[in-house]
């Protein structure tokens, strides 16, 4: 690239409108979108997620299809597949992620279209750090009881 000129390329990002209480994912409202194949909605989605979505589709529509059966049911659905990619035929369930010790609840929207499970599931919490202990300090351990 030539001293001075910035590269052309910008990073596409996420279209979502919101008209009212309709939202819209690349253009696509969600009836629109389910009605899709799973292979004619990964070209709406970016580079990294269309490639996924490509490769894993037998995966994904296995992956649906048990959320379905589950849902009838009145089950749970658990799971820990935190590499899965969002598609529309998972838009409005709720799954329990496994985050390495329980199960989080995730509500699945329209914004969450492209994303991985794993992203919305946090693995590490938020640590709260308190004052010394007796004896972690010279002047704590000279204290007499």
């Amino acid at each position: 690239m030539a001293k001075g000129k910035k590269s052309k390329r910008k990073k596409q990002k996420q279209e979502i409108r919101v008209e009212g209480r309709e939202k819209f994912y690349r253009g696509k409202n969600l009836e629109e979108l389910k009605s899709l194949d799973i292979r004619e909605v990964a070209k709406l989605m970016p580079a990294r997620s269309r490639r996924t979505v490509l490769r894993n589709s037998d995966v994904i529509q296995k992956f649906i299809n048990s959320c379905k059966k589950k849902n009838s049911r009145g089950k749970k659905i658990r799971t820990h597949k935190r590499d899965l990619i969002i598609v529309p035929g998972l838009v409005g369930m709720v799954i329990a992620v496994h985050n390495g010790r329980n199960f989080e609840q995730v509500p699945i929207s329209i914004e969450m279209i492209g994303h991985r499970l794993g992203e919305f599931s946090q693995t590490r919490g938020k640590v709260n750090h308190s004052g010394a202990g007796v004896g972690a300090t010279k002047g704590s351990r000279a204290k007499k009881k």
